[in-house]
């Protein structure tokens, strides 16, 4: 043990001694309060402190994995090509233990910096609400949709797989399957019917009401909120660009099923209300959390009223979500960093993988080529899926595995969670711990280990 914190600690003052992490650190260490004072997003409390966020937060971990990349493989092959590793080699120390020194060193190294960093991203965001001096508005809205962790619930998907036959089969019947989809696979068609029919369900025309059910709603702070997120799509944009509705939130069980509100330990009941919003813009109600029942359920209905003269519509995906109060913002930001944490580490097992048997320059080259395809894997996987129609054979048995086998970085970015306020769960760190560091990393290092093993360092000559 003591060789691989000797190694350890070689392998940290080597970085120190480098140039470019002294550049990356100063960097980070003057861009960051620049940002956080010069951000203006929207021009709201809020606006500012996401955009502060989304460009430190990214600004921060790609300038980290650029520098674990670069110390990771550098601490390796800079002892080969100097000849040093011939020195450390015939002293009482394995190969493993040598690079497990290395690995742990960059790790140590990492760990310092973006607990620095990150503390400093923090101080600031929690900072800014008083330099900027916000009204008593813009801090309650910065509070409730970005100074917290919400768990957002969105309605159930609805199985439309019969319909959608039903309706492929009349088509295809009545002969309008190639005019209305002339060059278009069948899967692309059942695709578009599908989003179709699902989206026609999500419609509401004049007089019509739509009703969304959720269970299981928890919300810590019985004094708390509960938030319904929504956007409206028209088939026909009126004049200003507004529609009126009127909407219900809380039990509708006791609507719906005719029991009476007078029942024993009824939930609090609100009455319906109106209210105009634009379409095609986000918005947010308001209400408290005692509009949720006991047993955690809640309702959300929307009547398209007669002031209007339009079919409104809630998209799919974003279109209409229960959001609620599941954390902290502290919590919720160290958990942001731990995923950050993780891409290092497989970074770091990646860069020390790659020195085993590439060159400096040829083995950054490779990690930044992992690096940033799995930085943008889902428009990697969508491209390659999308060739697959005239390349199928070696996509299925090339490309294909290849892509899946790479990180997909871009789904555990911490950004997509904190921006807007959302909770990042124990089961998605969980996720990553396993399969980013657990699995993918780890089976990296035990290759490099493989490799080195049986690597021939040094031809001896008599």
């Amino acid at each position: 043990m003591r060789s691989i914190w000797a190694v350890a600690e070689n392998t940290i003052k080597q970085a120190v001694r480098m140039r470019v992490a002294t550049i990356f650190i100063v960097l980070l260490l003057i861009l960051l309060p620049v940002l956080g004072l010069s951000s203006t997003g929207d021009g709201t409390l809020k606006g500012r402190l996401q955009s502060f966020i989304s460009y430190g937060m990214s600004l921060t971990s790609m300038l980290l994995c650029l520098l674990t990349i670069i110390v990771s493989i550098h601490a390796l092959t800079s002892d080969i090509s100097q000849r040093q590793i011939y020195m450390v080699l015939t002293k009482p120390i394995r190969r493993y233990e040598l690079l497990l020194g290395k690995l742990l060193g960059v790790l140590i190294l990492d760990a310092v910096l973006l607990l620095l960093l990150s503390s400093t991203i923090y101080w600031i965001a929690t900072y800014m609400p008083k330099y900027y001096g916000s009204s008593d508005v813009e801090l309650a809205e910065a509070k409730n949709e970005f100074l917290t962790a919400r768990k957002s619930i969105v309605p159930a998907d609805v199985d439309v797989s019969k319909e959608v036959m039903e309706r492929y089969a009349e088509l295809r019947r009545t002969g309008q399957l190639d005019q209305l989809f002339e060059g278009i696979t069948q899967d692309a068609i059942i695709a578009q019917l599908t989003n179709q029919i699902k989206l026609n369900k999500r419609a509401a025309e004049v007089g019509k009401e739509l009703i969304w059910e959720f269970e299981n709603v928890r919300i810590r702070d019985p004094n708390g909120s509960l938030f319904v997120r929504f956007k409206y799509d028209v088939s026909v944009t009126p004049p200003d660009e507004q529609v009126y509705g009127q909407w219900f939130i809380g039990d509708y069980r006791y609507i719906k099923n005719g029991v009476s509100v007078q029942s024993q330990n009824p939930p609090q009941l609100y009455p319906p209300f109106g209210r105009k919003d634009p379409v095609r813009t986000f918005r947010e109600i308001e209400m408290p959390a005692d509009a949720v029942a006991p047993d955690g359920y809640v309702a959300v209905a929307f009547l398209n009223t007669q002031l209007n003269n339009t079919t409104i519509f809630f998209p799919l995906g974003d279109g209409l979500e229960v959001l609620y109060k599941a954390d902290s913002f502290t919590a919720n930001f160290a958990r942001g960093v731990l995923l950050v944490f993780f891409r290092l580490v497989f970074l770091t097992c990646l860069g020390v993988f790659a020195a085993t048997f590439l060159s400096f320059p040829v083995a950054i080259l490779l990690c930044i080529v992992v690096f940033f395809t799995a930085s943008f894997s889902g428009f990697v996987i969508d491209s390659f899926s999308y060739l697959s129609t005239n390349i199928s054979l070696v996509y299925s048995f090339t490309i294909k595995w290849i892509v899946h086998l790479l990180p997909q970085l871009d789904k555990i970015n911490p950004n997509q969670y904190l921006v807007p306020g959302r909770l990042i769960s124990w089961g998605v760190v969980g996720r990553a711990l396993l399969f980013l560091v657990m699995i993918k990393a780890v089976l990296l290092f035990i290759l490099g280990l493989v490799i080195f093993k049986f690597r021939e360092i040094a031809k001896i000559i008599v």
